[in-house]
């Protein structure tokens, strides 16, 4: 492995948590504040939806 592989490597996992901490913040429910019906179910779908595609990535990593 060679400087620039690496530093690509790096950069590309810290770009990815910057990422999806930003997603996780701007998503979060504000503190005091009331979840409604169509809340709960969108977040239960997300949920569901994150757990599927993480399943996916898994597999598609196995057939590397």
């Amino acid at each position: 492995m060679n400087w620039n592989q690496l530093i690509n490597m790096l950069t590309r996992m810290f770009g990815n948590r910057l990422l999806n901490w930003g997603v996780r913040r701007m998503n979060a429910p504000k503190p005091g504040e009331k979840r409604t019906a169509e809340q709960r179910r969108r977040d239960k779908a997300a949920r569901e939806t994150t757990k599927r595609f993480q399943q996916v990535t898994r597999i598609l990593r196995r057939m590397r």
